[in-house]
């Protein structure tokens, strides 16, 4: 594998890795890859959580919450339910939206 070192005003420089350099790059990308699944778990959960707080105002103690709100707010709770694997985590749709 190669590598491209800057040296002096910029001017680049091709050059072969060393067996340390490449065994740290294949360490990193490991380690980037093994953390796919939880940065995309983490994404939905973070779109998850913004949809419950955009409806979060139906839930007031003075307001009565539609039965169509409990459902959605439910199934958002509910989003990561059996999710176990990073192409079931890309594939999930979320409910669409209600509105009141």
């Amino acid at each position: 594998m190669k590598k491209v070192t800057v040296i002096g005003l910029g001017t680049p420089v091709i050059e072969d890795m060393t067996s340390e350099e490449l065994a740290l790059k294949q360490a990193e990308e490991k380690a980037w890859n093994d953390g796919a699944f939880d940065r995309a778990l983490n994404n939905l959960r973070e779109t998850r959580n913004n949809l419950l707080a955009k409806t979060d105002w139906t839930s007031s103690s003075d307001l009565t919450m539609s039965s169509a709100m409990t459902t959605y707010r439910q199934a958002l709770r509910d989003a990561t339910n059996g999710l176990d694997t990073v192409e079931k985590v890309e594939a999930y749709e979320f409910p669409t939206e209600v509105t009141k």
